[in-house]
């Protein structure tokens, strides 16, 4: 009785240990990603202002990168909005203070993957801080139009909700700076607002167009009674609706600009059954027509840019597929030409000084350019990492390479290092259109398998860029082939030689998809009310494939057996098989007993590689306006389904992730950012480790010989952790331990690399490598505020060999011994420009003894130290010479510095005893010793050198 009673003692206080111990991200936050972009190919620009007064102060922002700010005219940015919602839909400098700015949040470039804001946030201080000011529910804001003459008036143009009807959505007023808004014009839970401006000669006369639109995870509509321009003369309070001149209803988008320089005069691209351009001179009261090309009037519900030069009233701007210019008022349109530089397509924000008209800037799906000659020549921004990625993947070389595919901007392959750093020319375009999966083949180096929108998919030789098309095809009476706009191609979990892909049926390949297997019936719903796609844009007509439905999106071989397949649909079906696609179960009413909604999109499978009956599912149904974090697991092979939860997350899910080595370790990346957890799942924390707070996670996976988590944002490129090995090892009895040292792998010893990478360039983003030598990581279940932290390193004979001091956060820290003895005594009073003389000798392969020293305890490691057999230029012998060599310099260094001290010594003693001695010949005679004394301590020393490549002779 007695033992049970110590026992359940003992079970209560290690779980009361455990449960004071709270890990969060800050317990691994000397773990920091590394962005590796790049900005050789960026994302969709949203929004774009600057400081007219000196024109070098840029602020742009992203679709899923946040705000960045230039000072130097866009040589260089950094990033402003990290803490905040990375999805931003409008920028607003006040122009008589710009200290002053205002952010809208939530792109209002309608397409299927826009991403959505939480309100509207401002800065007093040019961006390094931010306040939010409400209007949180609005999730999508167009643009922000502040009083040129009154700072405390704005004005936002919020389209509102795109998946779902609502309110909060129209014009909104503030006359307090942001302090309250009054919605000052509203047409209906369908209708938004999509543009406003202010007249510059007289603030209380606005103008803003309304439209009605609404996106179904199947179709499109933009159009409706809803849609309109309306003129206010009194600062909102009343509204006239514009007509005379323009189409019949209903309308679609409509994007408009007004003449600064002469006000009454406007341009609008109004989007109906006869979309065009149409122009006035009074001020909106008539309109006319004018004969527009095609890029002038596509697309509007994506391309809602038009701008007037502020001194020029017929120089007018036509950013939108191309960039095109008008210098007739918008009579007649030229397109600018590649002559003067290449435009990214697809083109969504501008910006002309208005002191400088010459200088403009323009937002692409690619990135920012600029020109400073008024658009005849212009230059791409290439430090803009916020690439928009869909996925993932990493292959086996050293340093191994990621692979992954871009909104609009194709598919690329990139290294994790390279020569001084990851810069923008170490990535290669491998593959073209909008970039989703590009899958690396496993079992072959240098093939790779990319797939662009609607499942046209390639084998692509990687050195070369050769591609094959290996899209399955439609096989004589089968149904027409359903691909989704992100159509899954995989290899497979256990057996790396299989490849599918995913229509409305799985199919198969054992031959790097030169010939294919159909290896299931429909797994869909197959909804004929669901694929209308022809019909879908509203009144224009827009199927890119983006609106594609009824499709496989998530495939998943178990890693335990390559037997059972996963399948996830984006009509809601989960369903898998355990016989290698002859039957199969669906478990969609299984996991919709757990409180996940049926029809649900399953975004993302995740076998265990532990246990086949045990998968884990991520669930996204956004597309219904339901933005709550969806992720189930299931220990029975579907058949019950147990909901995750957490206050932690944000988001609608994409990926969930588990470790390779450890079950309860997991990652999750949603719309709102990254999560993990180490104790599977009952606990949750946001990782913020040089991570965006709310960055949008697509993609995760593990690279098993680095043990890094490799992450594909929308909108930050690629993230890299480095190394999760103290995440891994986070057992609930590591995490009672006041202190622990982490295992590390066998470290090869290399030899150093002189050059290579090409020199630095400004304006270049240039990513960091991971450390070449691996840090001695370690845990600390508290901060040390008593004693020191120290990492003491012996050698096999138990010699101490170096001592380094440490960090004494509470959670990981990181301690980096450089694989050198301590470095050599070195005789003072020289000329110091040594060029690494005095650099201590790299130690030998071995078994070292990691001490580490916290207060007057001390724990004990093993780290092994190998010879790199791979370089077959530097062998075990030529180390052996090496390091005895450079034990005989050591030596000398230290047998150098010993004798010079005792000269130095000697000097001293005899230079402080020279002034008591009264006889003048003892003086000279010790003067003359003084004199010998230096004499013999300049042939060791060189002590005259001033100039670096001066040639005093010194040992």
């Amino acid at each position: 009785m007695i033992k049970i009673f110590l026992a359940l003692v003992t079970l209560t206080f290690a779980m009361q240990i455990h449960a004071q111990v709270k890990i969060s991200s800050s317990t691994f936050g000397k773990m920091e990603a590394r962005w590796l972009g790049p900005g050789t190919m960026s994302g969709r620009i949203t929004a774009i202002d600057g400081v007219a007064g000196d024109g070098k102060t840029i602020y742009v922002g992203t679709a899923g990168g946040g705000i960045w700010k230039s000072t130097n005219g866009g040589a260089s940015f950094k990033p402003l909005f990290d803490k905040y919602c990375m999805s931003i839909g409008a920028i607003a400098v006040d122009p008589k203070n710009p200290q002053i700015i205002y952010a809208g949040t939530g792109e209002s470039n309608m397409r299927n993957t826009v991403s959505i804001g939480d309100g509207i946030y401002k800065s007093t201080d040019a961006g390094e801080n931010w306040v939010k000011l409400g209007l949180d529910s609005t999730e999508h804001i167009s643009k922000i139009a502040i009083d040129p003459k009154n700072s405390n008036t704005i004005y936002v143009a919020v389209p509102g909700p795109l998946w779902s009807n609502g309110s909060q959505r129209g014009l909104f007023k503030s006359m307090d700076g942001g302090k309250t808004w009054k919605k000052i014009l509203y047409i209906n839970e369908k209708s938004g607002c999509a543009d406003i401006a202010i007249d510059p000669s007289n603030a209380d006369v606005i103008y803003a167009s309304t439209w009605e639109f609404r996106r179904l995870p199947y179709s499109f509509n933009s159009g409706g009674n809803g849609s309109g321009m309306y003129k206010s003369t009194d600062g909102g309070k009343t509204w006239k609706e514009l007509t005379n001149g323009l189409p019949k209803k209903p309308f679609g988008r409509i994007a408009f600009a007004l003449a600064p320089s002469a006000p009454q005069n406007l341009v609008a691209i109004v989007e109906s059954n006869e979309t065009g351009l149409f122009i006035s001179s009074d001020g909106g009261e008539t309109w006319k027509q004018q004969s527009a090309t095609a890029n002038i009037v596509a697309r509007p519900f994506y391309f809602s840019t038009i701008a007037i030069d502020p001194k020029d009233p017929k120089r007018v701007y036509r950013p939108a597929f191309m960039f095109s210019y008008s210098n007739d008022g918008g009579y007649s349109f030229a397109d600018a030409n590649n002559d003067g530089g290449w435009l990214h397509s697809d083109m969504h924000a501008f910006w002309i000084n208005p002191n400088n008209t010459n200088q403009l800037y323009v937002g692409t799906d690619g990135g920012v350019y600029y020109s400073l000659d008024r658009g005849a020549t212009w230059i791409f921004v290439q430090s803009l990492p916020v690439g928009q990625f869909y996925h993932v993947r990493t292959d086996n070389a050293e340093p191994y390479n990621v692979y992954g595919g871009l909104q609009d901007n194709g598919s690329w392959t990139g290294p994790s290092s390279a020569p001084g750093g990851i810069g923008n020319n170490s990535w290669k375009a491998i593959y073209g259109g909008d970039g989703f999966w590009v899958q690396p083949d496993p079992t072959d180096p240098g093939i790779a398998y990319a797939e662009s929108q609607g499942g046209e998919a390639g084998r692509v030789n990687v050195v070369t860029t050769k591609t094959v098309n290996i899209k399955p095809q439609e096989v004589g009476t089968q149904d027409k082939l359903r691909w989704n706009w992100n159509s899954p191609i995989v290899t497979g979990a256990k057996n790396k030689k299989n490849l599918y892909m995913g229509a409305q049926y799985l199919y198969r390949s054992a031959d790097q998809g030169r010939n294919w297997q159909r290896i299931s019936p429909d797994l869909t719903t197959d909804d004929k009310k669901k694929q209308e796609q022809e019909n879908s844009g509203g009144l224009s007509a827009d199927n890119t494939s983006a609106e594609n439905h009824c499709t496989i999106f998530s495939i998943a071989e178990s890693p335990v057996d390559e037997n059972v397949i996963w399948i996830g649909t984006d009509d809601g079906n989960l369903q898998y098989t355990s016989d290698a696609g002859k039957t199969w179960t669906n478990v969609s009413k299984n996991y919709a007993a757990a409180g996940i909604p049926a029809q649900t999109w399953v975004s993302s499978i995740e076998p265990s590689s532990f246990d086949k009956k045990t998968v884990y599912a991520t669930f996204d149904n956004h597309m219904f306006g339901d933005h709550k974090t969806y992720l189930a697991k299931s220990s029975d092979m579907g058949k019950t389904w147990k909901l995750f939860r957490s206050t932690e997350f944000t988001g609608f899910a994409h990926k969930i992730k588990e470790d390779l080595k450890n079950k309860d370790l997991l990652f999750l990346g949603t719309e709102r950012g990254l999560f993990a957890t180490v104790d599977g799942g009952d606990n949750w924390f946001r990782m913020k480790n040089h991570i965006p707070d709310y960055v949008m996670v697509r993609d995760i996976c593990i690279q098993p010989a680095t043990n890094d988590v490799v992450i594909a944002t929308h909108g930050r490129g690629i993230l890299i952790i480095d190394d999760i090995t103290p995440m891994r090892s986070m057992t609930k009895s590591i995490i009672s331990q006041d202190v622990y040292v982490f295992d590390n792998k066998p470290i090869a010893l290399t030899t150093g690399k002189l050059g290579g990478g090409g020199f630095p360039t400004t304006g270049g983003w240039i990513a960091p490598n991971a450390p070449s030598i691996p840090p001695i990581q370690y845990y600390l279940k508290e901060r040390v505020s008593i004693g020191d932290v120290n990492l003491e390193v012996y050698d096999a004979s138990g010699k101490l060999i170096r001592t380094i001091p440490g960090t004494i956060r509470k959670g990981v820290n990181k301690v980096t011994w450089d694989l050198r003895m301590k470095p050599p005594k070195v005789a003072s009073g020289g000329t110091k420009i040594d060029f690494g003389a005095f650099v201590a000798p790299m130690v030998m392969p071995g078994d070292y003894t990691l001490k580490l020293k916290v207060g007057d305890k001390e724990y004990t490691k093993t780290l092994k130290l190998v010879h790199d057999n791979k370089n077959k230029d530097f062998t075990l012998q030529d180390r052996q010479l090496q390091y005895k060599t450079s034990m005989q310099l050591y030596g000398l260094h230290e047998k150098l510095a010993a004798t010079v001290d005792s000269i130095n010594a000697k000097q001293k003693m005899l230079r402080d005893n020279i002034s008591k001695v009264k006889d003048t010949t003892s003086k000279k005679l010790l003067q003359d010793y003084v004199k010998k004394l230096e004499d013999l301590r300049s042939t060791l020393l060189a002590t005259k050198q001033k100039s670096l490549f001066a040639d005093e002779k010194k040992l």
